[in-house]
Parts: C-alpha cells; sequence; structure tokens
C-alpha cells in the first residue's frame, strides 16, 4: 500500500505541474479585423488574377505545399454560377456574400429560411417543398432557398409549415481557435453551469457526424443549432445548403432540375485542395475579433463588464478559453492544432452550447427532440459591428437583445432589470466594446 502511495501522488503531481505548464505557456491569440475584401480571382492553375486592393493578414498558420492564405480567401470571394455548380437552388453566389461585413468572413445582416411543422405527437418535420409545377420535391432539410438558376427549381414556403423562422448569418472570424479548444473544453463548461447558476443554466452538448471521419462524433460547436462538429464540416454543409454546390463530403444536390453539372461539383485544383479544403484553411488562418480597446479601456466599460460577469450573463457568454497543445488529434483524428493556433487564449463571450432561452425556433436539425426550443449561444465577440442581433436578427438594439432572454437566462435577466439605469447603461457600453 505504502508502494502504491508513493507511485500516485508523484505521478498526480507532475500531471498537474504539466498542466499548470501548459496553462502558463498559453499566449494571447492574435486578434485583428484583417481580412478586408482582395477582390481576387483564381485561375485554373492556382494564381491569382486581378489587383489585390488590399492585403489581409493570417493567425500564422502554416499553409499547405504552394497555397497561400491570399489563395485562401479568394476561394471564399470566388463567385459562381451554373456551369461551376451554384444551385440548382442557392442563397449566395459566394461565402463572402453573406460572410462580409467590413472583411471577409465576419458576419452580416443577411438570414436565411428556416421551416417545418409538428406531427401529431409533436415531433417536428422537415418540410417536402414542392418545385417544377409540383413535378418534383425536396425534402429531408429545414432550409427553403431564397434563390434559384431557373424558375422551375424555385422554392415557396407551403402554408403547411407552420414552423417558420429567420437564421442570421454567423461570424467566422476566429473559428479556428473554437474548434482548437478541444471537445473537453465544451462539455467542461456544460457540466460547471448547473452549479454556477443555482441549477437554472444547463447548456447542452450534441454529438454529431464528423463527415470527414466517417463512422465518428464530435461536439457540435458550429452553426444555430451546434450542428457542425468541425470547420471543415461545417463548411461542406453550408457548400451545399447555401449554394447548392455538391462536394466530397456533401456529394448529391437536392434536386436535378436545371442542373448542367455533375456531382461532386467542387473538385481538387492544381494543388490537390478542394474549395472546402480552402475555406477550412481560411476560417482557421483568421484572427479572432478584436475589442474596441479605446472604449475598453473607459471607466463605463470596466465597470460594465464587472457588471456582466457578476449578474451572470458570462455564466454562458464565456469570457476566455484555451486551445489545446500543438499537434494534438482532433476531429475524429483527421486534424492536428497547428502551431498558430495551439496554446492560444481567446476571448469569444460564449459557449457554444444548446440552452433555452426562451427563443427557439421550433426546429430540429442535428440534435434530439429536446433541442426544438434551444438555439446556440451567441458569442458576442465582434458584437460591434452588427447592427441586429439575436438569431433571426429582429432585435435592433442590445436592450432589446437582451430583454428577449428569458428561459434559462431568467434569473441573469432579473438580476439586470434590477440594476439602476446607469449601470445597466454601463453593461452595455460593455457589450458595445466587444
Amino acid at each position: 500500500m505504502r508502494y502504491k502511495s508513493i507511485v500516485f501522488f508523484p505521478v498526480a503531481g507532475v500531471m498537474a505541474a504539466l498542466a499548470l505548464i501548459a496553462q502558463q505557456s498559453a499566449s494571447e491569440a492574435p486578434a485583428g479585423f484583417t481580412t478586408p475584401t482582395l477582390g481576387l480571382t483564381v485561375g485554373q492553375t492556382g494564381e491569382l488574377i486581378g489587383n489585390a486592393g488590399s492585403q489581409s493578414v493570417s493567425n500564422g498558420i502554416a499553409e499547405p505545399p504552394g497555397d497561400t492564405f491570399a489563395i485562401d480567401q479568394a476561394q471564399f470571394e470566388r463567385r459562381h454560377d451554373a456551369s461551376t455548380g451554384l444551385g440548382p437552388v442557392f442563397n449566395a453566389t459566394a461565402c463572402v456574400t453573406c460572410h462580409n461585413n467590413g472583411v471577409a468572413g465576419a458576419a452580416s445582416q443577411f438570414t436565411e429560411v428556416r421551416v417545418g411543422h409538428t406531427d401529431t405527437n409533436g415531433n417536428f418535420v422537415n418540410p417536402t417543398i414542392s418545385i417544377n409545377e409540383g413535378a418534383g420535391t425536396i425534402t429531408g432539410r429545414s432550409i427553403v432557398n431564397d434563390r434559384a438558376i431557373c424558375t422551375q427549381a424555385q422554392e415557396h414556403v407551403p402554408d403547411t409549415e407552420t414552423i417558420r423562422t429567420f437564421r442570421a448569418v454567423l461570424n467566422t472570424l476566429g473559428d479556428g481557435f473554437v474548434e482548437a479548444a478541444g471537445d473537453q473544453t465544451f462539455l467542461a463548461i456544460a457540466a460547471n453551469q448547473p452549479a454556477q447558476s443555482n441549477g437554472l443554466i444547463h447548456g447542452e452538448v450534441i454529438q454529431v457526424p464528423i463527415l470527414e471521419a466517417p463512422g465518428q462524433t464530435g461536439a457540435g460547436k458550429f452553426g444555430w443549432k451546434a450542428q457542425d462538429p468541425t470547420i471543415l464540416s461545417f463548411s461542406a454543409d453550408a457548400y451545399l445548403n447555401e449554394m447548392g454546390v455538391t462536394n466530397r463530403l456533401k456529394p448529391k444536390d437536392v434536386t436535378s432540375v436545371c442542373k448542367v453539372t455533375s456531382d461532386p461539383e467542387d473538385t481538387p485544383d492544381a494543388l490537390g485542395l478542394a474549395d472546402i479544403d480552402h475555406f477550412a484553411q481560411f476560417i482557421r488562418g483568421t484572427q479572432a475579433p478584436p475589442r474596441d480597446s479605446v472604449l475598453a479601456a473607459t471607466p463605463d466599460a470596466i465597470a460594465g463588464q464587472n457588471l456582466f460577469n457578476s449578474v451572470g450573463c458570462a455564466t454562458c457568454h464565456v469570457s476566455s478559453m484555451t486551445t489545446q497543445p500543438p499537434g494534438t488529434m482532433l476531429n475524429g483524428g483527421t486534424y492536428a492544432v497547428p502551431q498558430a493556433l495551439g496554446n492560444k487564449v481567446f476571448h469569444p463571450y460564449g459557449d457554444f452550447l444548446l440552452h433555452d432561452v426562451g427563443t427557439g425556433d421550433g426546429i430540429v436539425q442535428a440534435g434530439p427532440a429536446d433541442t426544438a426550443n434551444k438555439l446556440r449561444t451567441a458569442p458576442l465577440w465582434g458584437l460591434r459591428i452588427k447592427s441586429r442581433f439575436m438569431h433571426d436578427n429582429a432585435s435592433n438594439t442590445l436592450n432589446d437583445a437582451i430583454q428577449r432572454h428569458a428561459g434559462e437566462a431568467r434569473g441573469v435577466i432579473a438580476s439586470f432589470n434590477s440594476l439602476p439605469a446607469a449601470q445597466q447603461q454601463q453593461l452595455i457600453t460593455f457589450l458595445k466594446s466587444l
């Protein structure tokens, strides 16, 4: 017994010491709005064509052989038509069409349409959308695309779909750090929330398929329903559902009406990289959204941050996370944390978990039935460059957005509403610095 004790305690001590060393070695993630629109196109052999117009700066991520951050961003900005795989139904012709507010990759005012209905047992059911004068249907998904490459493919919401909502475009800047935090970070946050909130707040982690690792799942953290576990899975999903471009992870279009290309439409370029690889590389290479350093240093913003913590906002809007060490294998063993993203402290002001805060849209995507009225916590980094708020962009002011919170957040909102008006304004000033 004495021998076992002698072995156990030093090992525990070593593990604790290693954890402390890792924490101490972590450095701040680079932050900045450093991806102004390039205005470039990409040639057949991967060369950049046109006047750059601006110079984007990555977070220092290493690029695959022959690739550059500018090429990745140019693919993110590349506009498609039917001859390059657009549609048949789609919302935008390029990633940057929606993910662009001041810089490429940011959130914007654009929204998409999601609909569905419930069956006699109250379970969510995806819509069946009739197209081509009733000769065809699109089903199996809640999204209804706003545009089509021909009139025959245009989708319309049937009266039968009584669940209807808008979804705001999400920010992708800094998401490489979110991915590099590892699933255990989000599981730990969820496990700690009930104790931090007298049992009111309990974020849900759902396990969803990792498209690039068949048969494996990971914690969902991207998308309003946390429906995607990795940046590559997110890129493939969005390429199909927002632009109608099929790829190796999402290889089949939802309809063949007016289709002039063969699946998959996203094929490797001269570098051996498909578009979804460039998208993932671009997103992983972006810097974190920065704070307004001048406003953040004001007494009101500092006081507001203290109030943000004390009333309980920070239970869900988590201020700081640390990524895993470089080389850590994630995403079902398909992705190693790069040197540029490893051991980095970042400040998303979000937990990336699903919560019921009274604004649920009734849609079920990747999770179980209980997620119908849950949405992923909106990370607040980059908030100051948004003009409308919440999942549907229906709140025009920050106070409006705060007052819409209920459900798990009811205790936090009661605490906020009990503050004097001057302190409420200080908290909002802090939010405006994010």
